[in-house]
């Protein structure tokens, strides 16, 4: 935001801005999508017990447990969605606060009040990517209560493993790595002296 404060034209930073926004527009209706299978099940949920009952090392359970476990599932998609819904309201509270930042040369606007713009702007861009991760965890965490579905052990693995697949990725991956790379500076050349020999 330090950066856009100071180009005359923002139409990348919009640009910027609109694509995350279609991201989470995405998956907000994909989510939708799901919910309605989801929901479409519950409706019939004695086949989908026959059905699951077919699997092997499924676990024979009551139509009871079964209308449970689909109804928890609902629930984490359910949560997506208003994650995601809510992220894209704050990329259209970012977008609108991008079209009134100060524009460069604007002689009214003191360098503390761009300054506090910059962090203001870039504190709502933030809180909507920390949106748009925590609606991706619950993708993560509904693939996981599938495994409920054939096993309780099985779920319990496989929860396991998102959690460990998450952790990996979001603070030991190689991509976090490149982006907190800082380069050391690198050394001025020694000038030469009067007689043409380097100087430290």
């Amino acid at each position: 935001m330090r950066r856009m404060l100071l180009r005359d034209n923002r139409i990348a930073d919009a640009n910027v801005i609109g694509n995350l926004e279609r991201n989470a527009s995405f998956f907000a209706s994909s989510t939708l999508i799901i919910l309605a299978g989801v929901l479409t099940v519950l409706g019939a949920s004695d086949r989908a017990v026959s059905l699951l009952a077919d699997l092997p090392f499924a676990q024979p359970v009551s139509r009871g447990v079964s209308e449970l476990k689909l109804l928890a599932l609902a629930v984490v998609f359910v949560y997506a969605f208003f994650t995601f819904s809510w992220c894209m309201r704050q990329y259209n509270f970012a977008a609108v606060l991008v079209g009134s930042a100060p524009m460069v040369g604007e002689r009214n606007v003191s360098d503390q009040e761009r300054r506090a713009f910059s962090e203001r702007t870039a504190r709502v861009i933030s809180m909507a990517a920390n949106q748009f991760n925590y609606g991706l965890r619950a993708y993560y965490f509904g693939m996981a209560v599938l495994g409920w579905f054939v096993n309780p052990w099985f779920f319990m693995v496989v929860t396991a493993g998102v959690v460990l697949i998450l952790y990996r990725r979001e603070f030991h991956s190689d991509v976090l790595e490149v982006m907190v790379f800082t380069q050391a500076p690198i050394a001025e050349a020694p000038k030469a002296g009067p007689g043409g020999d380097a100087t430290p």
